[in-house]
């Protein structure tokens, strides 16, 4: 089987993140890896928090920490929410670990030796009250656009537009509040993107067709635009020190390496970490020094991210000179709306993970985001749609499913698998009918088109509605006992059917599925449409039980609660 490198785009550290950051990177990435283990393909999934820039050091000012403290306690608060959500990461790490360190200062030393990094000088606001450089973050004032007295020197959060601090009116410290500021000269690094330029327009060319065409639509129009020098340094107290080894006067003024420089590279980093915790049995450059053929490597991100990982990224890679591994696949995801508005985790616009979680159970939210994730384009978050998708599709549909076929059986029964008669004409169809809806599962979680994936999963689950409907187990028991024995029989093979294959959706419930029979071989990680025909995995005589109610319905009542605890209005 192949060996599979996944990795989501880092959430930042400041705050818990909306549901449209689990949609648009980590929970699909969860849901792919999950399907890949099932398949028996051997997966590395990586994740960190991303730790590094001026909003960390903003937070941690307001939070009244020092910037280490601040990560280290957001860092474990995060991790929680995403336990909460059931995603399997193989390791979840920080960029601010060592081996973040040691491997960023690699790079910037090779990209230096091959000519792709150059000292430059340019002008910035200093604070002479705060005795340093202010990045744009750092200075605040009134926007010349709209009059938010608010606006950050490098965008306006009111209105959207980009602006630099020379642009703010009244500008100040975002430090200490001074308004006595001066624009000075400061040297920075350059990463020199537009002698790779060439280089990465050939990379892109060898895999944008494969590409979803988000991903590869927007790499081509920042390559079409030409790609620019980009400072790779910053002014910050927190970060990737640039090497003393190498620029010494930089380093001496304390100048550390961009959040965006950085971040990339601790999916590597953080792959060490994974390693260094059992090195003698993990191995994390076979995963990405020169693996090329033997690694396939897919990221998962929301638009905003895709430049970064399809050009800038591999730039670096590229200017490197070294074989390090480059990803083959980029999923990338529209937004998840709020009524039509952004979620925002600066203005706590929208729900927000640990809210989620607070509400209902993981396993609601996982499959309703997923069965509406933002693909083709944007999907709006309304409590109206998600309730109807809930009651429907979650307790409806295979819920209420399980619930009755159990139940029945048990009432009737008792607690072990009825024998019945043999199966006939409903059984073989209903046979024929799961293993071509199960083929078009695999197909669609093998695309990686989570919504089609999700639209086959929901007709698995109708086709057992479909058969008990028509077989009517209350009724055949009336006149005969044994053809009521044989559906019951079928349906519960059709519940464990559901348990395995649904597990990369709803990982709690399925589980709660599959331990309601006491199969003491049951290995199974996944079942194949040819042995999903057959709907024996179950055999006669095995003892069940019957679980808790799987998915409670949302009452009206629950659906007004939820709009005046978050609103239910379009964001202005």
């Amino acid at each position: 089987m192949a060996r599979h490198l996944i990795t989501s785009a880092l959430p930042y550290i400041n705050g818990i993140k909306h549901l449209g950051n689990m949609v648009g990177s980590m929970l699909p990435a969860d849901v792919y890896s999950r399907y890949l283990r099932q398949r028996g393909h051997e997966v590395l999934y990586i994740c960190a928090t991303d730790e590094h820039g001026t909003p960390a050091e903003l937070a941690a000012k307001e939070a009244g920490l020092s910037v280490a403290e601040f990560c280290a306690q957001a860092h474990d608060a995060q991790k929680a929410v995403y336990d909460g959500f059931a995603l399997a990461f193989d390791y979840f790490g920080r960029s601010s670990s060592e081996q973040n360190v040691e491997i960023t200062q690699h790079f910037a030393r090779r990209l230096n030796e091959n000519g792709f990094i150059e000292e430059r000088a340019i002008r910035q606001v200093y604070s002479p009250t705060d005795g340093r450089f202010l990045p744009d973050r750092y200075v605040e004032g009134t926007c010349p656009h709209c009059g938010y007295d608010k606006a950050r020197g490098d965008q306006c959060e009111n209105c959207t537009r980009v602006l630099d601090p020379t642009d703010l009116i009244n500008p100040r410290s975002a430090i200490s509040g001074s308004t006595d500021l001066e624009v000075r000269e400061t040297k920075h690094l350059f990463l020199l993107q537009s002698k790779l330029q060439h280089e990465v327009e050939e990379w892109v060319s060898r895999h944008e067709a494969e590409w979803p065409q988000l991903a590869s639509s927007i790499a081509r129009k920042w390559l079409t635009e030409g790609l620019h020098d980009r400072a790779i340094t910053r002014d910050l107290d927190w970060g990737v020190p640039v090497p003393a080894d190498t620029w010494p006067e930089l380093a001496a003024e304390g100048k550390v390496f961009y959040v965006w420089f950085d971040a990339p590279i601790e999916y590597i980093g953080a792959t060490k970490e994974w390693s260094d915790l059992d090195p003698e049995n993990r191995d994390w450059k076979s995963w990405w020094y020169d693996v090329d053929a033997d690694v396939r490597y897919t990221e998962f991100m929301a638009k905003d991210n895709v430049p970064f990982h399809t050009v800038m990224f591999p730039a670096t890679e590229l200017g490197v000179r070294e074989p390090w591994k480059k990803v083959d696949y980029v999923k990338a995801f529209n937004w998840l709306t709020y009524y039509g508005g952004k979620f925002s985790t600066s203005q706590k616009r929208g729900v927000f993970t640990d809210q989620a979680l607070d509400i209902l159970p993981a396993d609601y939210w996982r499959y309703f985001l997923i069965a509406n994730a933002p693909e083709s384009d944007d999907s709006s978050f309304t409590w109206e749609h998600f309730t109807a998708t809930v009651n429907k599709d979650l307790a409806d549909t295979l819920g209420n499913f399980v619930n009755r076929v159990l139940s029945f059986s048990k009432k009737r029964f008792g607690e072990e698998v009825p024998a019945g008669g043999e199966p006939g004409e409903a059984e073989t169809k209903l046979g024929e009918q799961i293993a071509e809806l199960l083929a078009e599962y695999e197909n669609q979680m093998e695309a990686l088109q989570f919504r089609k994936a999700a639209a086959a999963l929901r007709a698995l689950w109708s086709a057992g509605n479909s058969y008990l409907e028509e077989k009517a187990p209350w009724l055949e028991i009336k006149t005969d006992p044994e053809a009521a024995a044989l559906t019951l029989r079928t349906a519960m093979n059709l519940i464990h059917l559901y348990s395995v294959v649904s597990e990369p959706f709803i990982p709690a419930s399925s589980a709660a599925m599959r331990q309601a029979f006491t199969l003491n071989d049951d290995t199974a990680t996944w079942i194949s449409p040819t042995e999903a025909k057959s709907l024996t995995a179950v055999p006669v005589g095995t003892p069940f039980t019957v679980p808790p109610v799987l998915f409670a319905k949302l009452t009206e009542e629950d659906l007004e609660t939820y709009k005046e605890r978050f609103g239910g209005e379009p964001a202005a």
